[in-house]
């Protein structure tokens, strides 16, 4: 063992271990962990590329990989924004966080996202993986893979996110890594600086026989992101649209993070290995969400002007309602997953047995004051840039909000408990060969299951009547002043008064009272999935002429049975009509079975080209999404004129699963030391979308409806939102290409260390007749400029995306209309080398403070919103010892 090898920074030892341990969704053998080769690595993002590159090329698969250098040096808060840089990769913000990502033009929900191969359950299954609950920390290397081997799990129909995490056995002496970040974001509410701290404990025993990977971290968060938006559309007979319900929110938000990362790997001969990993992922975030909700009625709009592309840009609107509503939210997120590895090799065979579990848990509680008062204003939405919009009242007058309101209600809330777990055993078998085609081939089973749960409690104050409003606060003396909102930005009203909820709950416990918890069976389910699969995969390495082609070929076959259990409801409960009464239970069973094949191939034209070519049948089960879902579920809330909102997803418990057959064809040239350019055009013709749209039937549990899909009504005015979710059979094909390119400038100019990397991608999706491409950019862009020695070393990314269409399943923005414009982001990092131990490092994230703005629908380019996100800067330091 070389113990003499220079101290370096834990990002700079994952380099190392990216070496040494697996990068591929499945298990490898690793390599020594005494290689000379290792030791000689240098740490440098130039390192980085050339190692991504070294990894790309070797790969079968179509794949790009990140290695840990790459991301602990990206001036990023979490690894989805870390991965854009990759072609295909889009990042989707949730609330101003980049959070969720999507892979050649699909959503986040049709990407998987593992962790050494393995699931790793997200704390709120109804919105996709959430990247930005995990730090950075926890990767070795990040893989994202295009184009699936028949070894892979199924459930990546867009492409396979693993990430890597360390093994102590890759590394050749102790390691002691120690860092603290501190973090400033332009618009914090708090106004503070907030802290980040992590630390690593790296060391090998019993002669190199045990090794043992220790990893803690803490990071708070504090910012705020303002929401400006049109939320519904009222149609006349023309079918031309007028604006219906603007509202502004804001939302503070404070955040804790814990992260606790360990491995535990042995490794007593040259030919048997086993690794136990655990991860614990903990998320607490405490929201003041303020809105101001402006509530047109039909009868109060006269329209001024005539329609532009089918929009009244113009109205006058007379004496309607303006709800003001604040809330405050809890949002406890965990996951965890354990995962005990075990490999055995002999001369010709190589055998895996994993046991995995993992389990996400979520529990969102919410309670909120709402007041209700009568303004009048005049809207104009014909500027996109400059929304006006001007209430005659004065919306920071406590005034506003005399002691008898048409509403003032606390608390008005629900606490949601949601998990989601998966228990499973593999098993694989790999045999290598010496023939002169067939060079290996691998089988092996998996068993997975799957639940999902979710139970919601509500807590209104009307189920024990209204208060008398001599027992609530008076705005005049408990009010929270909301200021500078949207960045004082277009000609609106940037401050309003807010109740203070402080002082609600201080009059509920003076009145004596208690406001009872009540489950709400209609929007509460279960659903368990069993996955039983088998693959087989021949690899085989010839000649054609004197270029080598090598590959694989193989098929995976797969049996899911799925279960949703949910509950049989009746009549409102007499003390709250926002639940329904539970008269049984039942469950629904539905089986389906799929055959996957898969083909890989690489022909190296020469020493330096390669050509790729890949095609594969992909699936991914139907998910669970944050606006819809496979079982059926109701809400319903008060109105403040006298009426109620039910919102009501039909489900579908025979949903399919969605199929793609896909097809690569890609060209590489490596042409220097990490210089390289690749080309990749792909195609896949989607099936079995899924389609969620409003509609509104003639009756709905007995009660006649009437009325357009966006405004359905029963005769007594109570609103009726129903979404009805199904199987769009008639296909979608995406088709595109990507380039990426990166290139050291070292030839090309008299001082060392400059570079970048760049990538784009076009895609060009074709939509079926029901089912939309949502989340789909045209196209997508990234650019990475570096200059760098062995003191100091500079960064500057610049991120483009292309405008992309979402529906109510992406977004609570988008219920019957939104186009998210094109935007781009500017990131820098600086970083100085004190010592060989010590390393500083000063980011700056959306450096260029773009916003996110969005318009109706690409047929009516009318202002739909506008989101402040602001600027956020960090300090770190980083020391080895």
């Amino acid at each position: 063992m070389n113990n003499a090898r220079p101290k370096k920074t834990l990002l700079a030892s994952a380099i190392v271990g990216v070496l040494s341990s697996p990068t591929l969704v499945f298990a490898q053998a690793a390599p020594d962990a005494n290689s000379t080769e290792v030791e000689r690595i240098d740490v440098t993002y130039r390192s980085s590329l050339v190692q991504a590159a070294a990894l790309k090329r070797d790969e079968t698969k179509v794949a790009d990989i990140i290695t840990s250098e790459d991301i602990g040096k990206f001036p990023t808060e979490n690894i989805a924004e870390a991965i854009q840089r990759i072609p295909g990769v889009q990042i989707s913000n949730i609330n101003g966080r980049g959070s969720t990502i999507s892979v050649r033009g699909l959503g986040s929900q049709y990407a998987r996202t593992t962790v050494n191969g393995q699931t790793m359950a997200s704390a709120d299954f109804t919105g996709g993986f959430r990247y930005d609950i995990i730090q950075s920390e926890l990767a070795s290397s990040i893989s994202v893979i295009k184009s699936p081997s028949a070894d892979m799990d199924t459930g990546g129909l867009s492409g396979t996110i693993n990430i890597d995490t360390t093994k102590p056995l890759s590394y050749s002496e102790r390691k002691v890594v120690a860092s603290v970040k501190g973090q400033y974001s332009e618009f914090s509410p708090t106004d503070d600086v907030t802290p980040k701290g992590n630390i690593t404990y790296i060391d090998q025993f019993v002669d190199d026989t045990v090794g043992l990977f220790l990893n803690a971290g803490y990071q708070e968060l504090d910012d705020r992101v303002d929401n400006f938006w049109m939320g519904r559309w009222f149609s006349d007979d023309d079918g031309n649209d007028i604006p219906r319900r603007p509202r502004y929110r804001r939302i503070d938000r404070e955040t804790k993070r814990y992260l606790m990362n360990g491995a535990l790997q042995w490794r007593p001969s040259d030919n048997f290995e086993t690794t136990f990993t655990a991860i614990y992922a903990d998320d607490d975030t405490v929201q003041d969400l303020n809105q101001q909700v402006f509530l047109f009625d039909r009868d109060d709009i006269t329209l001024l002007g005539e329609p532009v592309n089918g929009v009244y840009n113009q109205v006058r609107i007379e004496d309607f309602t303006l709800e003001n509503n604040r809330q405050a939210e809890d949002k406890q997120a965990t996951s965890k997953a354990f995962t005990l590895e075990t490999k055995y090799e002999t001369d010709n065979w190589t055998l895996f047995g994993i046991a995995h579990y993992t389990k996400g848990e979520a529990v969102h509680a919410e309670e909120a004051v709402i007041l209700a008062t009568t303004v009048s204003a005049n809207m104009d939405i014909s500027d996109r840039n400059n929304v006006v919009f001007n209430v005659d009242e004065d919306l920071t007058d406590p005034s506003l909000y005399p002691a008898d309101m048409p509403r003032n209600e606390y608390p008005n809330g629900a606490t949601r408990y949601m998990d989601s777990s998966e228990s499973a055993l593999q098993f694989d078998a790999i045999r290598s060969l010496e023939g002169d085609f067939f060079t290996g081939f691998a089988f092996g089973g998996k068993f997975r299951k799957e639940e999902f749960n979710r139970e919601v409690f509500r807590t209104d104050r009307f189920a024990i009547g209204e208060a008398d409003p001599s027992d609530l606060p008076l705005m005049s003396d408990f009010n929270y002043m909301v200021t500078d909102f949207l960045d004082n930005q277009m000609s609106i009203e940037h401050g309003w008064v807010a109740p203070d909820i402080q002082a609600y709950r201080d009059a509920l416990v003076a009145e004596g009272v208690t406001v009872p918890t009540l489950f709400a069976a209609q929007s509460s389910y279960s659903i368990e999935r069993d996955i039983l699969s088998v693959y087989g995969k021949v690899d085989f390495e010839s000649y054609v002429g004197e270029m080598t082609l090598r590959g694989n070929i193989g098929g995976r076959y797969e049996t899911t049975d799925r279960t949703i259990n949910t509950y049989l409801t009746g009549e409102d409960d007499p003390t709250n009509s926002e639940i329904s009464l539970v008269i049984g239970e039942t469950a629904f069973d539905y089986d389906y079975n799929n055959f996957l094949p898969s083909v890989n191939l690489v022909l190296e034209l020469t020493d330096e080209v390669q050509a790729r070519f890949a095609a594969a049948k992909v699936l991914v089960r139907p998910l669970l999404t944050s606006r819809t879902q496979i079982a059926a579920s109701e809400t319903s809330v008060n109105n403040s004129f006298g009426t109620r909102t039910y919102t009501v997803d039909l489900g579908q418990p025979n949903m399919k699963a969605l199929t793609a057959d896909q097809a690569d064809l890609g060209i590489e040239w490596y042409y220097g030391e990490g210089d390289s350019v690749a080309l990749t055009l792909f195609w896949k013709e989607i099936k079995n979308g899924s389609v969620s749209e409003f509609v509104c039937p003639d009756s709905y549990s007995d009660v006649a409806l009437s009325g357009t899909p966006e405004d359905c009504v029963d005769t007594q005015g109570n609103i009726y939102e129903i979404t009805s979710t199904y199987n769009d059979d008639s296909g979608t094909t995406i088709k595109g290409y990507e380039l990426g390119w990166n290139q050291s400038l070292d030839a090309l100019l008299p001082i060392d260390g400059f570079g970048f990397s760049a990538n784009y991608t076009f895609i060009d999706a074709e939509d079926s007749e029901d089912f939309v491409l949502t989340n789909s950019s045209e196209e997508t862009w990234n650019f990475i400029g570096y200059w760098e020695n062995d003191t100091f070393s500079a960064r500057v990314a610049v991120n483009n995306r292309s405008p992309y269409v979402q529906d109510n399943t992406d977004a609570f923005f988008a219920r019957e209309g939104r186009v998210v414009d094109g935007r781009n982001q500017v990131d820098i990092l600086l970083s100085y080398n004190v010592t060989e131990a010590l390393n500083l490092r000063f980011g700056a994230l959306n450096l260029n403070g773009n916003n996110e703005e969005a318009y109706f629908t690409e047929e009516k380019p009318v202002w739909q919103t506008t989101s402040i996100i602001g600027s956020s800067y960090y300090l770190s330091a980083v020391y080895s010892f």
